[in-house]
This record gives structure tokens, sequence and C-alpha cells, in this order.
């Protein structure tokens, strides 16, 4: 995968209550190295901002809704997550922001690297020169 895509996620759905699951190497569709998610984000700020040179990323909204931008250089995409049964593919090399959160939601990550911050791009400039030179 290339492009940044929805996948849509299993989903049993119950009275009791719904369940969805993701599996690395099937829905997500790398081998998971790294979890973490992002909650408490203040009306009117922004996350991301950012691009990585190799990790590709699987993001889901386990609860509220926010939008993710992404971003090659030439072409913007917003995608709108609010539904915990769809995750966002994002693969390496692409700008990302997420903004638009609602109260209490809380984006759910998984890299398929380990962190390190060499592998991220943080000014927007750099990242244009990086794709220009066939760096990313």
């Amino acid at each position: 995968m290339e492009e940044p895509q929805l996948i849509e996620l299993p989903i049993f759905a119950d009275p009791r209550g719904n369940l969805s699951f993701a599996e690395q190497n099937n829905h997500i569709p790398f081998e998971i190295q790294r979890t973490y998610w992002i909650y408490d984000v203040p009306g009117g700020e922004s996350r991301g901002g950012h691009a990585f040179k190799e990790t590709n990323e699987f993001i889901i909204a386990i609860s509220g809704c926010f939008d993710v931008t992404v971003d090659d250089g030439k072409n913007k995409q917003t995608f709108r997550l609010d539904r915990s049964y769809y995750g966002l593919f994002i693969p390496r090399g692409f700008w990302r922001t997420m903004d638009n959160f609602s109260t209490n939601s809380l984006a759910l990550e998984f890299a398929d690297t380990k962190y390190d911050r060499n592998d991220y791009v943080m000014e927007y400039e750099d990242y244009l020169k990086m794709k220009s030179n066939g760096e990313i």
C-alpha cells in the first residue's frame, strides 16, 4: 500500500455492546512495533504536524472523532475518523496533521517501528525539500 487509505475493521454487533478488533499483517498492513494514544486534546489544538521517513502508521478513533489530513507535498486529503471500526493507514513519507478533536476523543495509533526521534521530519519546508530530492 503506497497511499493513505481507510480500512474497515471487523465488527460484531451485539445488543450488549459492539466489538471490533484489528490484527497485524491482516487489517493493519504491517507488524506492530509500537502502540500509543492521543487524548485530552484541548479544543482548537492540532496534533501531528510531521512526517515519518521510515514509519508506517495506522490510526483508529476509539472514542469521539477527529480529522487527519495527509499531504504528499502536492495533494492533500482529509479523512474524518469517527467510527471505531475504521482505521486509517498512512504509509511512510506523508505529512500528517490531526485536528477538530471532539470532547473526550481518543486516537489509538500503531507503528511498524520503535520510537526514533530521528525518523521524524518536523518542519514542513524540510519535508518538501526531502520529497523533491527523493529522500522520502
